[in-house]
């Protein structure tokens, strides 16, 4: 067949996914591949077993359009008792599939030609293109190495009678920074009496290091009652391949969402949403997920003391930044590729989140692997 030279797109810049690109590049070079951010380890046998038992009671058809009710609540529960504040599990809490989904959803729905909307760089490769689908205008606010805060000062200025949503991070993707109860303050001062929507992407939430405190929107009654939250089930329980996500927000956004949940996905997994419905009734499965990830974050810097390369302990999610300026002058994109294909250890260049060429030396490695795997990714680190 035939097919047209050029066509028309509504995304000109959009190429294949970084994440796609690395991990394939590391499968034909046979590389460890510490780019995409999976887990190397087993699942749980009993959340196995849990959805095991629900395909064999029946429920492999639809599950309700905004999710299994029985998640739904259970949902709410947890987020009562973590933050104190009670969302609807009726109209103000909907089941996706991942967040990604959950997060097209959002901004699809509420954006509009024309809308301004504020994302902090280097941010996660999804917001800009939803964005643009919708007709709206990124303005990017970018975060300055090497410890990624945010200057207050500097975002108030970005913000303009067109500013729709304002899209936060925490803790951070690909950075692993976390955002303070001090930060969510400002951005709550900052936001009040405007129309502007918060979109809080905290898929991260459980994967939190150091004696910090996951500072959700919802711990933050004002700037809740505009705020989206977007959270993933996979990330929290080692299954990014089920796509289990969620959204919290006030029953009036979340009949907005719902109207283009409904005609993407119209509705997640349901055998998998019953059974996580029953696993989140002991928090243990959930709130000792940090202090895994931080040994295993722990385990992997030490195995780097003496490295060529420079090391800033990660606060949060299972991502590590090394800052390989003592080694090349070589761009990101450039070193990644090379090290993949020579050293056989594949990892994701920090550039490729910005808006604009930025070249700050640093990789991220994904640490969400067994100790083996980490064991050989440092055996490897240290030969560069």
């Amino acid at each position: 067949m035939k097919y047209p030279e050029t066509i028309s797109t509504k995304l000109p810049k959009v190429e294949t996914s970084i994440f796609t690109v690395m991990s394939a590049l590391a499968h034909q070079e046979k590389a460890l591949n510490l780019s995409q951010g999976f887990p190397d380890f087993e699942v749980d046998p009993q959340l196995i077993s849990l959805v095991h038992e629900n395909m064999l009671a029946g429920h492999n058809q639809y599950a309700p359009m905004a999710g299994a009710m029985a998640l739904r609540e259970q949902m709410a529960t947890i987020t009562e008792e973590r933050f104190s504040l009670s969302y609807n599990p009726d109209n103000e809490i909907t089941i996706t599939a991942g967040a990604t989904q959950a997060i097209y959803s959002a901004i699809t729905s509420l954006v509009k030609e024309g809308d301004e909307v504020i994302i902090f760089t280097p941010a996660y490769d999804c917001y800009q293109p939803a964005i643009e689908l919708s007709g709206g205008k990124v303005i990017f606010m970018q975060l300055k190495p090497p410890y990624y805060g945010v200057d207050w000062e500097e975002f108030k200025r970005l913000i303009t009678r067109r500013t729709r949503m304002i899209i936060i991070n925490t803790p951070h993707n690909p950075t692993g920074t976390v955002m303070s109860a001090e930060d969510m303050h400002k951005l709550e001062q900052i936001t009040r009496d405007k129309d502007i929507i918060v979109l809080s992407d905290e898929v991260y939430e459980h994967i939190v290091f150091d004696g910090y405190e996951h500072q959700s929107v919802a711990r933050f009654p004002k700037l809740a009652e505009r705020s989206i939250i977007i959270g993933s089930f996979g990330k929290t329980f080692h299954t990014t391949g089920w796509k289990m996500g969620y959204v919290l927000a006030p029953s009036n956004i979340t009949k907005e969402i719902r109207k283009v949940h409904q005609y993407t996905v119209f509705a997640a997994n349901h055998p998998v949403q019953l059974a996580l419905a029953e696993y989140l009734k002991t928090p243990e499965h959930y709130t000792g997920v940090s202090a895994m990830y931080e040994e295993k974050r722990n385990y992997f810097n030490k195995a780097l003391e003496g490295s060529n390369f420079i090391v800033r302990p990660s606060a949060g999610t299972y991502f590590q930044l090394l800052d390989y300026s003592k080694i090349s002058e070589e761009k990101d994109t450039d070193f990644s590729i090379r090290l993949t294909k020579e050293y056989k250890i594949a990892s994701i260049p920090i550039s490729v989140f910005y808006h604009a060429p930025d070249q700050n030396n640093v990789l991220r490695f994904c640490f969400a692997k067994s100790l083996e795997t980490l064991d050989k990714a440092a055996e490897i680190l240290h030969k560069i």
